[in-house]
């Protein structure tokens, strides 16, 4: 395994005012706080750069608008050409596009879809979600290592719950989780480190933008 570490970043915070649950939905894009999170994690990378002597070889995103948006001034503060690459997107969902889907749960034409939530059965099984994501992962390590050598970094910029659950896969846990208890807060940065001789990566999260959390608006699931 070469040495190389991957940053997984979700997006900034999206336009929502009516807190739908978008998924693939075309058309949402980035609040002006989103917007500011997307500028502050490109610095933030930046500053990483500069005091480690190591830009990141690699930058993609899903082809989601909230991605891309996100996925820019990364670009512009490492002068790299983000790429699309949709292994990365948001996992389909049953419930896209509804708002207060806690309320929609009661109604018995959504029942089928809940059978089974350890799969889960009202969207993408969650080992598709690390399947792809992990393929996806393991060649952009190896592209980012063709291009820097060793220890070579890339970034791609994803979603919530397929990041959440690709972490729970590399730190040997069960997939099924509570949406609420997800550790991916909005632009959060989650590295797996690869490192030779060790089997599974190294996973390492971090928040730089904390100070600006609090006057998000977070909808878990999306």
């Amino acid at each position: 395994m070469p040495s190389a570490t991957v940053h997984l970043v979700r997006h900034g915070e999206v336009h929502n005012p009516d807190r739908v649950l978008y998924g693939r939905i075309p058309g949402y894009h980035l609040s002006e706080l989103g917007h500011r999170m997307a500028a502050d994690i490109g610095d933030w990378f930046a500053g990483e750069a500069r005091a480690s002597g190591r830009t990141p070889a690699l930058l993609v995103s899903s082809s989601l608008q909230r991605a891309r948006e996100t996925a820019a001034p990364i670009g512009q503060a490492l002068s790299l050409e983000p790429g699309i690459d949709d292994r990365f997107i948001e996992a389909t969902n049953h419930f896209e596009g509804d708002s207060r889907v806690a309320r929609q749960l009661w109604k018995p034409r959504h029942w089928p879809f809940l059978l089974n939530p350890l799969r889960p059965s009202w969207g993408e099984p969650y080992r598709s979600q690390v399947s792809r994501m992990s393929e996806g992962i393991l060649e952009l390590r190896d592209r980012a290592v063709e291009l820097g050598g060793e220890g070579a970094e890339a970034i791609v910029v994803s979603h919530q719950l397929p990041i959440w659950v690709t972490r729970l896969s590399a730190e040997g846990r069960p997939l099924w989780h509570d949406p609420r208890q997800r550790e991916c807060t909005l632009t959060s940065v989650t590295s797996l480190h690869f490192e030779r001789g060790q089997s599974v990566p190294r996973v390492e999260y971090r928040e730089p933008n904390a100070a600006l959390l609090a006057h998000a608006s977070n909808l878990p699931g999306a």
